[in-house]
């Protein structure tokens, strides 16, 4: 890996982490689903005017049925249970717990499409269960019914990724991965706006929530996927999945620099275990080429 591609991963480990901030800040305000909206159309906005700029032929229109299910299941869907989750996780709760993702991609590819799954990745989702229980019991956090149905729902947030991961897999072969952001995004929009238009807020933000709105879908959203397309081509899938192991430990570190949020012992330790696991459940390797 070239030291700007090494350069490009930490700078989307970044992004992905500190959206995490971005929603923890806007979405008591605005509430889940009106953030979510905003963030899912300013994205797919900003990058279909990108496209037009490259000239670039989507493929999106043929097959908008299939894009409005992938936006639910792998953007709308997770992205509220985000939003909702963070009304009671700190930021950097909710990075970690999001870290989870690879776990339930590998136990979905598993059951969908005949994933073998070995010993080594069950040794790594076991230990992926008991960093997440090390992360909550030892959380600096009251353990509360809210904080239980929050991580729930975190956690469901990242089975959702798993199983849009698989369906898109499976459905949008030869879609360009321009066109594959944009087409869910767009079907996000259309899937979250009915209970965004139901739960709109009465007052303007703020201009810190109105920035991390901005932020969480042109910076956190839009660029975030042109930099993960380019390092998918660049470095390939392998290498690039590493990102995972950067985001919660953004989400941590800007949590507490930015929103000054508590770190204990049992936040460190839950998130050592679980990147544990991801990499063990992965299988991740970083000698020889992987695309």
């Amino acid at each position: 890996m070239s030291l700007r591609d090494l350069g490009l991963l930490t700078a989307l480990g970044a992004l992905w982490g500190a959206s995490f901030i971005f929603i923890r800040v806007a979405s008591p305000v605005l509430g889940p689903f009106a953030l979510v909206e905003f963030r899912v159309f300013l994205a797919a906005a900003a990058l279909a005017v990108y496209a037009i700029f490259l000239g670039k032929a989507l493929g999106i229109r043929e097959r908008w049925k299939g894009f409005i299910l992938l936006g639910g299941v792998n953007a709308a869907i997770p992205f509220s249970l985000i939003a909702v989750a963070q009304l009671e996780l700190t930021a950097s709760f909710g990075a970690i717990l999001n870290s989870t993702t690879p776990l339930f991609g590998a136990m979905v590819a598993a059951v969908w499409i005949g994933d073998p799954f070995t010993a080594r990745k069950t040794i790594g989702l076991a230990m992926g269960v008991v960093g997440v229980a090390v992360l909550v019991g030892w959380s600096p956090m009251p353990i509360t019914l809210a904080l239980v149905l929050a991580v729930l729902a975190s956690l469901t947030a990242a089975l959702f990724y798993g199983i849009g991961s698989v369906y898109a897999k499976r459905n949008f072969a030869g879609i360009p991965p321009l066109g594959l952001a944009i087409g869910q995004l767009s079907g996000a929009a259309l899937v979250v706006l009915p209970a965004a238009a139901a739960t709109a807020p009465r007052e303007a933000p703020s201009a810190p929530v109105a920035f991390s709105v901005l932020a969480l879908a042109l910076l956190s959203t839009a660029v975030a996927y042109l930099i993960y397309f380019r390092l998918i081509t660049s470095v390939g899938p392998t290498k690039t999945l590493t990102v995972t192991f950067l985001v919660p430990v953004f989400g941590v570190f800007l949590g507490a620099l930015v929103l000054g949020e508590q770190i204990g012992g049992g936040t460190l330790a839950g998130l050592a275990i679980i990147l544990a696991s991801v990499f063990l459940v992965n299988e991740v390797r970083f000698r020889g080429k992987d695309r």
